[in-house]
């Protein structure tokens, strides 16, 4: 008879959970944009909103004071992004929440990107 045997998984260190949630954003606000400019249905856009968002608080808990007032910035665009796209039934503005989105990415890539932030982490 075999006994099963629980493996405790060694802890990821801050630095590694924050490159992994920071993939984890960048893959989200792809797929995000890449339904915003398919128009895909409301419900997936939404829900890859609401990911992201997800994604951006996690790597917020793993931030200093001053790069989470920074980063929260960001989270409140994508909040409000989602919300339009929410209201909006008809896609009929999907092309500029596209445009948003591309440049909350841009913006959080130049600025969030493990190289400039490395020393915020704690």
């Amino acid at each position: 008879v075999l006994a099963p045997q629980d493996y405790k998984a060694s802890p990821m260190s801050k630095e590694d959970l924050y490159r992994q949630y920071f993939l984890f954003w960048k893959s989200w606000q792809d797929e995000l944009i890449n339904t915003l400019t398919q128009r895909g249905s409301q419900k997936k856009q939404i829900d890859c909103a609401e990911e992201v968002i997800n994604n951006l608080n996690n790597l917020r808990s793993l931030l200093n004071e001053q790069a989470q007032k920074k980063l929260d910035l960001y989270i409140t665009q994508l909040k409000e992004l989602k919300e339009l796209i929410s209201e909006d039934l008809y896609g009929n503005s999907v092309t500029s929440y596209a445009q948003s989105a591309e440049r909350i990415k841009r913006n959080i890539l130049k600025d969030f990107s493990y190289q400039k932030i490395s020393k915020d982490i704690s």
